[in-house]
């Protein structure tokens, strides 16, 4: 298996996969353009796994200057407990780290166990303190 960046050329790919495992998490910001525009204000910091030729696994991942974000952090499902997350994610957070960014931020479903289980086992903490409005403008 490999872990390397994603392009935009992975574009398709990546799409399906999330359609099966973060369709409820797709919204307009995530179409080609907009995935483009994020790759590359936040060059080489998302990444995929691929294992023949396949893309199994992606992590979506930037900052905005001051606090790191991955988003649509995803395994197929059949490549699930084989360190692949784990290694996507590491890489991601190594790479947010190399840019100076000292705190990185995970939005994760209350209802996604597995999810917070996950994070957790990284050394992510969960925030009792905050609450994430949003608006659409």
């Amino acid at each position: 298996m490999e872990i390397r960046s994603m392009t935009i050329e992975d574009y398709d790919e990546i799409f399906s996969m999330w359609q099966i495992t973060s369709k409820r998490a797709l919204t307009g910001a995530d179409s080609k353009e907009n995935i483009e525009k994020y790759l590359l204000r936040n060059e080489g910091m998302s990444q995929v796994a691929v294992e023949n030729g396949r893309i199994v696994g992606t992590v979506l991942a930037g900052h905005d200057g001051r606090r790191g974000f991955i988003h649509h952090m995803a395994v197929l499902p059949e490549y699930r407990r084989k360190h692949i997350g784990h290694k996507l994610a590491v890489e991601a957070i190594r790479k947010i780290a190399a840019d100076g960014i000292e705190k990185t931020h995970i939005f994760c479903y209350q209802d996604n166990l597995t999810g917070q289980n996950f994070w957790t086992s990284l050394g992510f903490e969960k925030r009792g303190d905050l609450f994430v409005y949003s608006i659409k403008g």
